[in-house]
């Protein structure tokens, strides 16, 4: 009995304290430094716990009662088992009251008693790195790595030289970092990209190459060319990026070139498709089965595609004519049938040569996605050439076939969409409802913009004339038939003025005219919008699309520098928000972070 109520006792007197605790330190957040101070001093007094102790210093500090602070911290530095870090604290409360050199001497003995208590090291640095002491902290790092050779603080030091500013010895220790071990290559990338930016004479870039090079003559290292190559990919130099990949090619004679498959995608991507080109022929050479070529190939022409004139596509049929004699048109040239087959039906105006291929195509043996994806170009032709009620087939078709997958999302989508082009905007909005509840973030979103149309031009105009005509040009646009499209705008624009579709129908024709390279008629379009529907939903489109304008087409930086920083300042719940900042920080010169 009596050692039951021994444990109850025990237990009140601890659910007291943590009461207290929680107290103590809801008054200290609060800013009500007086209470907390004495329930503080009733806690340290019973149980003498190291942090109530430390709570107590910080408070007195908070009241300015440095004198009792400093007394608390002498008091518990006199005993033998004394820890380094309270020379930290008595240091910092002397800076608290501008006492630096009695501060400097402290901080110095909390470094110095390393020698003695290197177990101590870790604790030492993070308390010098709670106060900011940014210099100690290093110094603390490096004292105990020359103490004892076997710890290893790069990581802290790498990060703590970023934050002094001193990037060499940044890049320096997070090398030696990954020497060590590799599991540490992404997150110095991580920390590298706050630094280094797209231009290659920026400080950081070139210290960073220096310093690289400097360690590959030294100790050459496929490390040293693998964060090479990551610095041209972020300078967008993609042929020394390319470079340092056959190094590490060759060198490692594994036959692993995805390294140099990842430099011909991000060029692709980045539409520099000289030094892509060049890179792909580099893969068909060296490649050595059948399917690494065929993928080479696929990307070839697609470039191509994208390079060519009206005239060139003959020749291109050709080459994709020649590739599938060569290849076969079974399941392993899947891809590249189905990029051909894009080119004749939408760019080529082949559609009736791209719909049988399509079919034939479907026969083979192909994977239930694959088969699917087909469907789905075929419903799509079928759109172009206004077959409306066959494309919905195949598009019905694609959702049974792979329910549940993005594909069959994405085909509902078409089916509103197409509804939408057809002018059955009752049957388009019920497909719009369920897919911005159930689908993908992206898919959601393109519902959402279209169901807004629908619903916000079918409200004022019953007979939904306007809105006729609106989806009637984005058919055309579809269609890639941008100078009727923009014709039909304009019978929009003229007949429909003041009605909701104008800025819809403004928003598009600069879309178009971009389309068609006639970006001063863009820019007129984009200003228009803005002078007359700045306090719109489609007003940041507009913003953002005339600073790509001016930055990419006009070359005019300081007006696109002018219409990012509108969308920072005036539209900060915009999709182009974080965009626009970034943008704007580069074209003002600052290291983006």
């Amino acid at each position: 009995m009596r050692k039951i109520i021994f444990i109850l006792f025990i237990l009140s007197i601890s659910i007291g304290n943590a009461q207290n605790d929680l107290l103590a330190k809801n008054y200290f957040e609060q800013g009500e430094y007086e209470k907390a101070l004495t329930l503080y001093s009733k806690l340290y007094k019973k149980t003498k716990r190291f942090d109530y102790f430390n709570a107590l210093v910080a408070t007195n500090q908070q009241l300015e009662n440095y004198k009792e602070a400093e007394k608390l911290l002498v008091e518990k530095l006199k005993n033998q088992r004394a820890i380094p870090q309270l020379y930290i604290g008595l240091g910092y409360n002397y800076s608290l009251q501008d006492k630096d050199s009695l501060a400097e001497i402290n901080y110095n003995l909390a470094i110095q008693t390393l020698s003695k208590k290197i177990n101590y090291a870790s604790s030492v640095g993070q308390t010098f790195e709670k106060y900011s002491l940014i210099d100690q902290a290093i110094k603390t790092y490096e004292t105990s790595m020359e103490i004892n050779p076997d710890t290893d603080y790069n990581y802290q030091l790498a990060r703590l030289y970023g934050e002094q500013g001193n990037l060499e010895k940044m890049f320096s220790s997070y090398l030696d970092l990954i020497k060590k071990n590799r599991a540490y290559k992404g997150i110095a990338q991580q920390s590298f990209s706050l630094y280094v930016t797209e231009d290659p004479t920026n400080e950081a870039n070139i210290l960073l190459r220096k310093t690289l090079l400097q360690k590959l003559q030294k100790q050459p290292d496929v490390m040293y060319n693998e964060l090479l190559s990551w610095l041209f990919i972020q300078q967008k130099d993609y042929k020394k990026a390319f470079a340092q990949e056959k190094a590490i090619y060759k060198r490692m004679g594994d036959g692993d070139i995805s390294g140099i498959v990842d430099v011909a995608y991000i060029a692709i991507a980045d539409n520099d498709y000289e030094n892509a080109t060049n890179i792909i022929n580099y893969l068909i050479d060296n490649a050595t089965t059948s399917e690494t070529k065929i993928e080479g190939y696929q990307h070839l022409m697609k470039i191509e595609t994208a390079t060519s004139t009206k005239k060139e596509y003959p020749k291109i049929e050709k080459k994709y004519e020649a590739l599938l004699d060569e290849f076969g048109r079974g399941r392993e040239t899947y891809t590249l049938q189905y990029n051909y087959n894009y080119f004749l039906a939408f760019q080529y105006h082949k559609k009736e040569q791209a719909i049988l291929n399509l079919k034939a195509l479907s026969k083979q043996n192909l994977s239930r996605y694959q088969k699917a994806s087909v469907k789905m170009l075929l419903a799509d032709i079928l759109v172009l050439d206004e077959k409306f009620n066959q494309a919905l087939i195949y598009y019905s078709q694609v959702q049974n076939e792979v329910k549940g997958d993005v594909i069959a999302q994405e085909a509902r989508f078409k089916v509103a969409k197409t509804s939408y082009y057809k002018g059955d905007f009752e049957w388009a909005q019920v497909q719009l409802d369920v897919l911005k509840k159930s689908a993908t973030q992206l898919i959601a979103n393109d519902a959402m913009q279209l169901s807004l149309l629908i619903r916000d031009n079918s409200i004022e105009d019953s007979t939904q004339t306007a809105l006729k005509l609106y989806s009637r040009a984005d058919l055309l646009a579809f269609q890639k038939k941008e100078h009727e499209a923009i014709k039909v705008l304009e019978r929009v624009l003229e007949n429909h003025k003041g009605e909701k579709i104008e800025d819809e129908a403004l928003l598009k024709m600069g879309e178009l005219y971009e389309i068609k390279e006639e970006y001063k008629k863009a820019e007129a379009t984009y200003l228009k919008l803005i002078q007359f529907y700045n306090e719109d939903i489609l007003a940041d489109d507009a913003h953002y699309r005339l600073a790509k304008l001016y930055e990419t087409k006009l070359n005019q930086p300081t007006k696109a520098k002018q219409y990012y920083e509108q969308i920072i300042f005036d539209f900060e719940d915009s999709i182009y928000f974080v965009e626009a900042r970034k943008r704007y920080r580069m074209l003002r010169g600052d290291e983006i972070e």
